[in-house]
């Protein structure tokens, strides 16, 4: 396949072990390793000559065929060296991610490029916190490190004890995948849990901004219309067979994000997606601050946030909740309320339903597609006025 290596990836440790055996050969010159995850069909675009490539990343879009990311070995490394350098040195590194995204791949690489290899969790049967707790027993001694997206941080704070405990030993945690709830990040930090939020995607190899504060040789920009921009050596070569959406992308040394941002104290804060902005009666409300508003109150345990046609404002507000126990009746107006103090009366969800969790996609990211149909034809749907 021009150079490209497939690799199927199910979770398991010695799937993860042979995995990891392909992409030392690639670093060090062998062909380019495209791993795919479980039930993965080989997207038309692997047959395009991989050129400099040492890893090919299928994005994991939610509609069509998925984008092939060329990331260079040049660019890898560059990326692990400056993650180790900003967490305080290299360590040992527990993987509980699925190895076929790039947060899974850069685990394995920089633990590799540290000296060991990663301790693999068995995600075969999903993701336990018993294993969990097991496989960072296995880390034995010294600094230890790993990376979890926000559901898997919930869960193990949810399950306390022995959990908890592992979660406490590492030096730090990088949470990524899916924007980091503030409630969330603070009962980890006050429950002594070392985390560090991360920013990137594919294209960046990964987080490239912790903590709202760019790795050591990237760069940040925001453009007119306040998308972010991201430049430096950990960017992708581009995208294999699709030449034109490359140069479309990847412009002047910058990657041209689908996502609005801005600076706040000298930190970048993701606003959200450009394309997630809901426009209700003529303005223009981001679903990510409506989501931090709602997250920061009593009972809720997750949230998403978004916009669904009507009639007469063209699109409205609407809020998927997960409750938590301490939810008290009658929790709508509260949420409500709440919004409209702080953002005002147009970004009120007008439209609320209660899910028992948000429906994810990728490595976790919330489906709004998903949500969007859920909230429309959920008869228990709540419309009412802002």
């Amino acid at each position: 396949m021009s150079g490209l290596r497939t690799v199927a990836v199910d979770g398991s440790p010695a799937g993860i072990g042979a995995l990891a055996t392909a992409l030392d050969t690639a670093m060090n010159g062998g062909p380019a390793v495209l791993p795919l995850g479980p039930g993965a069909s080989v997207p038309a675009a692997a047959s395009t000559p991989a050129g400099g490539a040492a890893v090919v990343i299928a994005t994991s879009g939610s509609t069509g065929e998925p984008k092939l990311v060329a990331l260079s070995a040049a660019a890898l490394r560059a990326s692990a060296k400056a993650t180790a350098d900003r967490l305080g040195g290299p360590a040992r590194w527990l993987l509980a991610l699925p190895a076929e995204h790039v947060a899974g791949v850069q685990v394995i690489l920089r633990a590799r490029l540290a000296g060991a290899p990663p301790v693999v969790q068995d995600l075969r049967p999903g993701f336990r916190v018993d294993d969990f707790t097991a496989a960072t027993a296995a880390l034995g001694d010294g600094r230890r490190y790993t990376s979890l997206v926000p559901t898997q941080l919930l869960r193990v704070l949810d399950a306390g004890g022995p959990a908890l405990d592992a979660l406490r030993s590492y030096d730090a945690i990088l949470v990524g995948g899916a924007a980091l709830e503030p409630g969330l990040r603070s009962r980890a930090v006050d429950a002594g849990a070392r985390i560090v939020t991360t920013y990137g995607m594919s294209e960046t190899c990964g987080g490239c901004v912790y903590d709202g504060v760019p790795l050591d040789g990237v760069v940040v920009d925001l453009d007119p219309d306040g998308r972010v921009l991201l430049g430096g050596p950990t960017l992708a070569d581009g995208y294999l067979g699709r030449p034109e959406e490359t140069a479309d992308t990847f412009v002047g040394g910058r990657f041209r994000t689908g996502d609005l941002g801005r600076f706040a104290d000298g930190r970048l804060e993701i606003l959200g997606r450009a394309d997630d902005v809901i426009i209700t009666g003529g303005e223009k409300i981001a679903p990510a601050a409506v989501e931090r508003v709602l997250a920061a109150q009593p009972g809720v345990r997750a949230v998403c946030v978004v916009g669904v046609p009507d009639p007469e404002w063209g699109q409205v507000v609407a809020a998927a909740v997960v409750r938590g126990a301490d939810a008290a009746e009658g929790w709508v107006e509260p949420l409500r309320a709440a919004v409209r103090s702080e953002l005002g009366r147009a970004a009120v969800p007008r439209r609320v339903i209660s899910l028992p969790e948000i429906p994810v996609r990728g490595i976790g990211k919330p489906d709004r597609r998903a949500v969007a149909h859920l909230v429309t034809i959920d008869d228990g749907v709540i419309h009412s006025p802002g």
